[in-house]
């Protein structure tokens, strides 16, 4: 049916297709009315759903990967340690400032006559030594209803490797120079990033050092290495604003945390063992003197 002017211009304004619009006048025309009606129609009408978003590949969001056998070795140790010892974390901090200064002495000449670098770890082993010495519940462990007190001291260095940490063992640490602490901790140190450790590297630690420092760690609280009975945590050096003879001055300083099983270590015997390390550390003149 021709359509009248009015519609028609409504039409043209508005894209309405007039063909699809019911016609109420005279012979079935498309009236003004119809045309308003059927605008007013197209605008309520409710927008059309959008299509749902493609669900991403799961490998975009996720991965699943076996864990190695070291991870799981590691898993379960770890797990063993938190429910059978009453795992307790006491810390001090040490100023760095004495053991830094003699280091910078001597670390060339030392380097030269023994071909390895001084390091701080082998500072720390025989400031742990002294420690368990004097605090020997420290260098104990649980067996059955037994306390077994070890009269060695066989220091576990914790290693980072990419495929998990280690342990391995400088046997008989009380025996060795600060150089032969150095040439074992970097012997261990490689074999475990080689991945050529053997179970007998591993076994048989006393106490365990852990060095969370080298990452950036300001603090942290160690898992024990089940069945010993303490693990040292060392930290960053951080210069900080300390009191010192009555005055503010700036020391490199580090915290430490000794993680030790309550069952068998006392908290004072805990607090006297960090005590030692820090008086050692803080006078290495005398550690390495014995005095």
């Amino acid at each position: 049916a021709p359509v009248s002017p009015a519609p028609a211009r409504i039409a043209a304004e508005n894209s309405l297709d007039l063909s699809k619009v019911a016609g109420t006048g005279k012979d079935g025309r498309v009236t003004k009315g119809d045309a308003l009606a059927a605008l007013e129609a197209r605008a309520n009408a409710p927008a059309p759903a959008a299509a749902p978003a493609a669900p991403r590949a799961i490998h975009e969001r996720e991965e699943r990967v076996k864990m190695t056998r070291l991870r799981q070795t590691i898993a379960r140790r770890l797990k063993e340690a938190q429910n059978n010892a009453a795992m307790l974390t006491t810390f001090n901090e040490v100023d760095m400032t004495a053991v830094m200064a003699l280091r910078g002495q001597y670390k060339d000449i030392f380097e030269k006559k023994h071909g390895v670098k001084l390091g701080f770890m082998s500072f720390f082993t025989k400031a742990v030594v002294a420690a368990l010495k004097s605090v020997p519940d420290v260098n104990a462990e649980i067996d059955g209803t037994d306390i077994v007190y070890k009269n060695h001291y066989d220091i576990g260095v914790a290693v980072g490797t990419e495929k998990g940490l280690v342990v391995p063992v400088v046997r008989d640490a009380d025996t060795l120079s600060l150089a032969e602490i150095e040439k074992a901790i970097g012997a261990l140190g490689k074999k475990a990033r080689d991945g050529q450790l053997s179970i007998d590297d591993m076994q048989g630690g006393t106490f365990t050092i852990t060095n969370g420092g080298i990452y950036g760690s300001l603090m942290s609280t160690p898992i024990l290495n089940a069945p010993q009975s303490g693990i040292l945590g060392m930290h960053a050096i951080k210069e900080r604003a300390m009191v010192v003879n009555g005055k503010i001055e700036v020391r490199p300083m580090m915290y430490l945390a000794l993680s030790y099983d309550h069952r068998v270590v006392d908290g004072q015997g805990a607090v006297t063992f960090l005590v030692k390390v820090k008086e050692a550390l803080e006078d290495p003149q005398r550690l390495l003197l014995e005095l």
